[in-house]
């Protein structure tokens, strides 16, 4: 098994409280996860916590969305953990971490996932290339959705 550790990084003129209160309540990753819009008619259950450690989330949809679950495991100002449990379009586990660092009046975020998968899965799909472009534009619906 090879490890991967995929970031993005961004910028939001926001204060870190308020780009948390997006992250750390799942209700609200429907405004901005790059995710929500491949099946309009994706099922969703939230259960545990409202927000914070604790929360889960599942979801089931058509064959692009798949199916998994997460649960937050950490949550402080500075950082919120995730386990991310896929079952559908494939079985894995990986972790995933927003940090959020208060620059001035501006908010760096930066969404990293890691976790294992096979070498030779790696080099046909490498992580980077299969969920590099939707981190970048979660973040993007990230910053609009906290600057609005």
């Amino acid at each position: 098994m090879a490890e991967f550790d995929i970031h993005r990084e961004t910028v939001i003129k926001a204060d870190p409280a308020q780009v948390q209160a997006l992250i750390d309540d799942f209700h609200q990753w429907r405004k901005w996860s790059p995710w929500e819009d491949l099946d309009p008619s994706m099922e969703r259950v939230y259960s545990g916590a409202d927000r914070g450690i604790g929360a889960r989330y599942f979801w089931s949809g058509n064959r692009k969305a798949g199916r998994g679950d997460m649960e937050i495991t950490g949550a402080t100002s500075d950082a919120i953990g995730i386990r991310l449990h896929f079952e559908k379009p494939w079985k894995a586990t990986n972790q995933v971490r927003f940090e959020l660092t208060p620059q001035g009046d501006t908010t760096a975020v930066t969404w990293r996932m890691t976790g294992q998968q096979s070498a030779i899965i790696g080099k046909l799909f490498p992580m980077d290339r299969v969920v590099g472009k939707d981190f970048e534009k979660g973040l993007a619906q990230l910053k609009a959705a906290a600057e609005s």
